[in-house]
């Protein structure tokens, strides 16, 4: 293996450090692993300029040309595998088995999204004789990049991917808490030699970056992965220039649960994804909603293969689940249990943190918790689940569309009139029925109402880095 990697700011074409700098926390043991610079206001127009040089060089560059270099890239990329997951390890917490997967995760969007770069296509629009209507897609210039720290590879992969196939420069802030991703991610397209600017890394006080580069008018787009409190700030920051935004926001994903399915299946499948990445993913299934003449044998089942999941500093074999992000994660979670018991709620099992080094909690169950519960509106983002009986499909998919958010949302059926009740009626930009995956590089990802706008991965991920221009030309002045 290898220690953590020095941490700098990479900007036209070229590292940099800082004199001030944050810590990088392991959260299984609190230990500092590595140190993350705080960049200047100067080192951000450095970044800003750097980008708008950068564009000019890249947008002009065929798409074969960038598709190869990506492949290139990824190639050093999945070599790099086990030492980028070392590092996400002990950054993040998560798993190493998981972290290398990531790794391969983030290496198959830029994969896809280099194919993509190839079939940006226009079209010919039928017109009279002498005239033509042919629509262009071009890049839509620098763009603001800001990743979260939940998966520190395969979020930055998805940024960087989809401005970089689409002829666009870059700035990416990265997570301070997981950065070395990101890191890894420059370190590469840098060995491979891309242009000087076209992909740009910083870090720092994430508010103070935010606002310095959105308020820049050279920032043509604006993209972010992250809460929704913090999205609708960046978005209202971008509203000031009219500059667009790509915004993949928080949920709390439904979990319809219909009498017909598999009962043991559905619910082993479900406790294990549920408590994947500690509960800190967007789409994470944290809402279920359980036909009530199956629902003492699917919360019993669940509840068991919830309790048995093996926690652990994500370096030791066999570990399932690693701790939370921080201190702060562990408070608001105490918080949401207490909360929702007091409200009259079942705790099934656990609810407390691990011992008092690392950020450890219990993988926890709440059964029948009332709608006036704090976690019944609210994103727990940890290893959290709600497991409420329904009495009928309706009233699952009314449960299931009462909040605002909707990014992803689950359902276990085999009547096909149940699919597509679902498919009609639940409010999510991803459905996903039998399986819990609500995400692949070939697929669009993305959510509506307060979730989100737009869309990453598939035909669609590239559109929003592109504008769309209309060209009419008559062969005579008329």
């Amino acid at each position: 293996m290898t220690t953590y990697p020095d941490v700098q700011l990479y900007i036209d074409g070229a590292w940099r450090t800082s004199a001030a700098h944050l810590p990088v926390i392991n959260p299984a043991t609190e230990e500092v692993v590595g140190q993350v610079p705080v960049a200047t206001s100067q080192d951000l127009d450095d970044a800003i300029t750097a980008a708008s040089k950068g564009f000019e060089v890249w947008g002009q560059t065929p798409p074969k040309e960038r598709a190869d270099l990506i492949r290139a890239a990824t190639a050093l990329l999945r070599e790099r595998q086990d030492e980028i997951a070392y590092a996400i390890t002990l950054e993040h917490g998560k798993p190493f088995p998981q972290a290398q997967a990531e790794v391969i995760r983030g290496c198959e969007f830029f994969e896809w999204d280099a194919g993509e770069a190839l079939r940006t296509y226009g079209r010919v629009i039928p017109s009279a004789p002498g005239v033509k209507y042919v629509v262009h897609h071009q890049p839509i210039g620098p763009v603001a990049a800001f990743s979260p720290w939940n998966f520190p590879m395969s979020q930055p992969s998805r940024k960087v991917a989809g401005a970089v196939a689409s002829g666009c420069s870059i700035i990416l802030k990265a997570a301070e808490e997981t950065p070395a991703g990101a890191h890894h991610i420059a370190r590469a397209f840098h060995d491979v030699g891309l242009p000087a600017g076209v992909l740009n890394l910083v870090s720092g006080v994430p508010a103070d970056i935010s606002g310095h580069l959105i308020s820049n008018d050279a920032i043509k787009l604006v993209a972010f992965t992250g809460s929704t409190a913090v999205g609708r700030s960046l978005t209202s920051l971008a509203s000031d220039n009219m500059t667009p935004v790509l915004m993949e926001l928080g949920g709390h994903a439904p979990v319809i649960v219909c009498e017909d399915t598999d009962v043991d299946a559905a619910a082993l499948t479900s406790a294990v994804r549920a408590m994947r990445n500690a509960g800190q993913v967007c789409t994470s299934p944290t809402r279920f909603f359980v036909h009530e003449s199956i629902f003492d044998r699917f919360l019993g089942v669940f509840t068991d293969r919830a309790a048995a999941t093996v926690v652990g500093n994500g370096m030791d074999p066999g570990v399932e689940m690693g701790p939370l992000a921080n201190e702060r994660r562990v408070a608001a979670l105490t918080a949401f249990v207490a909360d929702a018991v007091d409200a009259g709620a079942d705790l099934l099992t656990g609810g407390s943190r691990i011992g008092t080094t690392g950020y450890f909690f219990e993988p926890t169950v709440l059964a029948n918790v009332p709608d006036d519960a704090r976690i019944m509106t609210e994103e727990p983002f940890g290893p959290i689940a709600i497991v409420n009986p329904v009495e009928s499909i309706d009233a699952a998919i009314e449960q299931a569309n009462s909040l605002p958010y909707g990014l992803a949302a689950y359902g276990f059926t085999n009547r096909a009139d149940y699919v597509d009740q679902m498919v009609e009626r639940v409010e999510a930009g991803n459905l996903s029925i039998n399986t819990l995956e609500a995400s692949l590089p070939e697929t669009p990802f993305g959510g509506v109402k307060s979730s989100g706008y737009g869309r990453e991965g598939g035909a669609e991920g590239l559109h929003h880095y592109m504008v769309v221009k209309n060209v009419s030309h008559s062969i005579s002045i008329v």
